[in-house]
């Protein structure tokens, strides 16, 4: 009897972590480059929140700790499941997305810093649906350009009426996105569309075609005047900040006086200066590498780009080892998102990019944010779990 149970009991422990388990077989790289992330993290936000914040000096660290435990929980549940199941409730997953950004333009929303993109849930908590719209239209354009045949079999290319549904799909998440008006998310939904339909393998006409009809849109945009002033003058500040460094200049060049005088080292953790006297505006979420790069330095910038270099290679890694179309076009979908958002975020910071509202992938602070890009990565993870022999 003894013998019988220490039979199971080992039997147990294999499937657990033995060979072949799901512990075994998960991508531990892509996994330790997210919690070293978002530990830097963690210190940079109670770095840039411990002198003003309104609760103590640790209370939006504790908070940001309260939703990345939150955000592992969800990757934890996520990471473990059939992936597949993401093709099936795709249109639900797209349609709540949807149904939260018309609620947040509806008098159920709140604005905060300027942007109507925030429904407030009590007790200091807040949701913001365009973050949950990132996730939700990658599965939902990766399941529209990846149809299947009758015998369930993908099909190489996609169909046309395919590719005007995604468009749809898009257009309409970000439509409503600039209504609240966020300028920032929306480009990250559109890079990622594009990025999604080029992985799909449209014909290149079709693709030039994109291009230049985008091109026209945003020229129409600027000459309509669809743009806010102050987004027009961020643009135009790209060009020549120091035209109006107390004004729409103002954040790029304190950004950049504080990324440089850290220089190598880095002033140390808790001892920037800029960071201190709240110099650069949001600090502890869009402007959060700015402290990474006065209090670490050179050396601790390069560090927060190279493990979001781990998290983008290991998604592309992913995605070429995928057995289907779908779970390809989701995977590269995912890369696409958090590598545009990081070009953009990492950019504005050192004066490339013109200023929008994004934040630095599981670094910068937020709850929604965190909750969207841990439910990314456990999607990559439970793609990789299944796409190996075991």
């Amino acid at each position: 009897m003894t013998e019988a149970l220490g039979v199971r009991r080992r039997s147990f422990a294999s499937r657990v972590v033995g060979r072949g388990s799901v512990v075994w077989r998960m991508d531990w790289l892509l996994f330790g480059a997210v919690v070293a992330l978002s530990a830097i993290g963690t210190l940079l936000v109670w770095s840039a929140t411990r002198t003003w914040s309104s609760i103590e000096p640790t209370g939006m660290a504790k908070k940001h700790v309260l939703n990345l435990l939150i955000g592992l929980a969800l990757y934890s549940a996520i990471a473990v499941t059939d992936y597949r199941w993401l093709r099936t409730y795709a249109p639900v997953l797209y349609g709540i997305a949807v149904l939260g950004l018309i609620l947040v333009i509806s008098p159920m929303g709140s604005t905060v810093n300027g942007h109507h993109s925030w429904i407030l849930l009590g007790g200091g908590f807040a949701l913001q649906p365009a973050e949950l719209m990132k996730p939700a239209l990658v599965v939902m354009l990766a399941r529209l350009l990846a149809p299947v045949s009758e015998k369930g079999k993908t099909k190489d290319r996609p169909r046309g009426s395919g590719l005007a549904l995604s468009l749809a799909a898009a257009g309409g998440a970000a439509a409503l996105v600039m209504l609240q008006p966020d300028l920032g998310t929306t480009m990250v939904l559109m890079a990622t569309t594009g990025a999604i339909i080029v992985f799909a393998g449209i014909r290149k006409r079709w693709v030039l075609a994109g291009v230049l009809l985008a091109g026209l849109a945003g020229v129409a945009v600027w000459a309509l005047g669809l743009l806010k002033p102050y987004q027009v003058a961020r643009f135009t500040a790209l060009i020549d900040p120091s035209s109006d460094p107390r004004g729409v200049g103002y954040n790029s060049t304190q950004a950049l006086v504080a990324i440089g005088s850290g220089e190598v080292f880095g002033k140390g953790l808790f001892h920037g200066g800029q960071t201190t006297g709240r110099f650069v505006p949001e600090q502890h979420t869009d402007f959060i590498f700015t402290v990474a790069g006065e209090e670490l330095g050179f050396v601790g910038s390069v560090t927060v780009v190279a493990l979001l270099g781990v998290v983008l290679l290991r998604g592309v890694r992913i995605a070429r080892m995928c057995n289907d179309r779908f779970s390809a076009l989701v995977s590269g979908g995912i890369v696409a998102w958090l590598g545009f958002q990081t070009l953009v975020n990492v950019g504005m910071t050192i004066g490339i990019m013109p200023i929008t509202g994004v934040p630095l992938p599981f670094v910068s602070y937020g709850g929604t944010a965190t909750f969207a890009n841990m439910t990314a990565v456990a999607i990559l993870q439970a793609i990789h779990l299944r796409s190996r022999p075991g």
